[in-house]
C-alpha cells in the first residue's frame, strides 16, 4: 500500500484537513474555527465564504506541514456536517443566502403544518426520516421563499442546491461538478433511500424544484478533479460521505450489528443494519450507511443536537472553564453521583424526543452547588442522551455488547468510563480518534486502489483503550431516572 490522501473534514464549528498515509495514520493536520451566527431564537447560520476560506486555508496548511507537494497527494476525500443547506448562483458560484445549519429550527411551524396534513408517513416510508427542521428540505424551501426572486431563478436552472460537500466540490473543481453522494442525499428528505433517486412526490411535498438538485454518486466514486489553481495540482476527489457515515467507516463498522457513537458538536449513534433498511418504531432514523459499487448498506441512527457544544457553551457562554481539558479534573472532584442535571436543549431535543420547542435547563441546584457540579452535569448530559438512544435501539430489537467511540470528547477518560457505566456496555476507543476524516480517506483510497476491500480496511482498526462497566444496577437506574425527570421538565 502506498499513497497519501487529503481528507477534508468540514464540521459545524471548524474546518479541518488531515493528510493520511496508506496505513491510516495521520501525517499532518490543520484546523480553523469559524463564526456561528444566531440571528433569532433557534436560528443557526454559517457564512459560506468563511467555510470555503477556512477549508482552503487548512488544506494548504496541512499539505505544507506534511512536507509533501500537492502533486504527491493521491486523492481527496470530503466529509461534512450533514443537512446544512446552501443555495448558490450557478454562474458566479455566490450563495444567495447564508448556509442554514442542521441545528436551525426556523422551519418548525412548517414541519408541524406538514405533519397536520398527515405527510409524515410518506416521508418516513420513502426516506427513513421524520418530518423535522433538522433535515435539508424545509431549509431549501425557506431560502427559495424568502430570498427575492430565488424561486423563479431556481426553476429557470440558474441556482444550485447542495449540502456542504456539494458546495465544496463545486468550488474545488472550479464550478465543473455539481454532485453529492448517497449518504448526504439520504439526509435531505428529498431522496428515496429504497430506489436511490430524487423523489417526485417529496419534491412536490416540500416545493423544491428538481432543477436545483445535484447528481447522486456512490460514496467512493469519481467526483472530478480539483482546478489546478485551487491547491496547486489537479487532484482527483474520490470519496464523499456525511460525517456520521464517514465515522462509521473510519471505525470499520462493516458488519450488521456493529455500532459507533461520535461526540463532536452533537452526538450521533449509528448501527449498521446491512442490506436491510430497518424501520424504527422508536423515532430513530433509517439512513444510508454507505453505497459502494451501486450496492447500499443501511443503518439506524439516533441524533443528539448538543454534545461537545454543551462544553463549548460552558466555556464561551457561561465562562465557567477556559478550555475543555479542565473538565476531567472537575468531574473527578464531583463524582458520578451528581444531583445536578443539565439538559442542553438549546435548539430543541433530537432523538428520540424530536421536540423543537424544548429549551435548555439546569435542574437540581442548591446553595452548595458549585462550578464543578454544573460542568460535570454538562459532561453527564452527553452520556444520558446516549442512553436515550441506546434504549430506543434496544426497543427496536438491536443488541450489541460494545460501542466504538470517536470525536473530540472521547479523550476525556472520566466521560468514557461514565458512558460505559450508564450504558452497561463496553466502550472501545480507537488509536486514531479522528475517524470521520479517516473514513472518508478510506473511501477515497478504495477508489484510488490504495485499498482493495473493506476487509483490508478492517485490519487497520486498533483499540487504544477499552472501558468496562462497573456501576451497580440500582445506582445506574437512579441516576438515569433523574435525567428522565429533568428532560420531562423542559418539554
Amino acid at each position: 500500500m502506498a499513497g497519501y490522501i487529503l481528507a477534508i473534514d468540514q464540521g459545524t464549528t471548524s474546518s479541518r484537513a488531515i493528510i493520511f498515509g496508506a496505513d491510516g495514520i495521520p501525517l499532518a493536520s490543520a484546523q480553523r474555527e469559524f463564526t456561528q451566527f444566531f440571528p433569532a431564537d433557534g436560528w443557526v447560520e454559517h457564512d459560506p465564504e468563511e467555510i470555503w476560506e477556512t477549508t482552503l486555508g487548512v488544506c494548504h496548511a496541512a499539505i505544507e506541514k506534511s512536507g509533501l507537494t500537492p502533486s504527491q497527494i493521491t486523492a481527496i476525500g470530503i466529509t461534512n456536517q450533514r443537512e446544512t443547506t446552501l443555495v448558490w448562483d450557478r454562474k458566479t458560484g455566490k450563495p444567495v443566502y447564508r448556509a442554514i445549519v442542521w441545528q436551525d429550527r426556523r422551519t418548525a411551524s412548517l414541519c408541524e403544518q406538514l405533519k397536520s396534513e398527515h405527510a409524515e408517513e410518506l416521508v418516513i416510508r420513502k426516506t427513513g426520516l421524520l418530518i423535522d427542521p433538522y433535515f435539508s428540505a424545509t431549509k431549501v424551501r425557506w431560502i427559495l421563499d424568502h430570498v427575492e426572486g430565488a424561486r423563479d431563478r431556481a426553476r429557470n436552472g440558474e441556482l444550485a442546491f447542495g449540502t456542504i460537500d456539494t458546495f465544496l466540490l463545486w468550488r474545488l473543481t472550479g464550478g465543473k461538478q455539481h454532485l453529492t453522494d448517497a449518504t448526504n442525499a439520504s439526509r435531505t428528505s428529498l431522496f428515496n433511500i429504497h430506489d436511490q433517486s430524487w423523489d417526485e412526490d417529496l419534491l412536490k411535498l416540500f416545493d423544491v424544484p428538481a432543477e436545483v438538485l445535484p447528481r447522486v454518486c456512490d460514496s467512493s466514486d469519481d467526483f472530478g478533479t480539483t482546478a489546478k489553481d485551487v491547491l496547486g495540482a489537479e487532484i482527483p476527489v474520490y470519496g464523499i460521505a456525511g460525517d456520521q457515515q464517514a465515522a462509521l467507516i473510519g471505525q470499520a463498522c462493516f458488519q450488521p450489528g456493529m455500532a459507533k457513537s461520535t461526540y463532536g458538536t452533537g452526538c450521533f449513534l449509528v448501527l449498521n443494519t446491512g442490506e436491510v433498511a430497518v424501520r424504527s418504531e422508536n423515532r430513530l432514523l433509517t439512513t444510508i450507511a454507505y453505497r459502494l459499487g451501486g450496492k447500499v448498506t443501511y443503518a439506524v441512527e439516533g441524533s443528539i443536537f448538543i454534545a461537545g457544544a454543551a462544553v463549548q457553551w460552558l466555556r464561551d457562554g457561561l465562562q465557567l472553564i477556559s478550555c475543555a481539558s479542565e473538565t476531567e479534573a472537575m468531574a473527578h472532584q464531583t463524582g458520578a453521583d451528581n444531583p445536578v442535571y443539565l439538559v442542553p436543549a438549546f435548539t430543541g431535543l433530537g432523538a428520540p424526543y424530536w421536540d423543537p420547542h424544548a429549551r435548555g435547563a439546569i435542574i437540581g441546584l442548591t446553595r452548595d452547588t458549585g462550578i464543578a457540579d454544573i460542568v460535570t452535569a454538562g459532561l453527564q448530559s452527553v452520556c444520558y442522551q446516549t442512553k436515550d438512544l441506546v434504549r430506543a435501539m434496544q426497543h427496536d430489537g438491536a443488541t450489541y455488547k460494545a460501542l466504538r467511540v470517536d470525536g473530540g470528547m472521547v479523550v476525556n477518560d472520566w466521560v468514557m468510563q461514565f458512558l460505559s457505566d450508564i450504558l452497561n456496555v463496553t466502550v472501545d476507543r480507537p488509536k486514531v480518534t479522528e475517524t470521520t476524516a479517516l473514513g472518508v480517506a478510506y473511501l477515497a483510497g478504495l477508489k484510488a486502489g490504495i485499498y482493495k476491500s473493506l476487509d483490508e480496511i478492517s485490519q487497520l482498526w486498533h483499540c487504544e483503550h477499552r472501558f468496562e462497566p462497573g456501576m451497580e444496577p440500582e445506582r445506574r437506574e437512579r441516576l438515569y431516572a433523574g435525567w428522565l425527570d429533568a428532560v420531562e421538565r423542559v418539554r
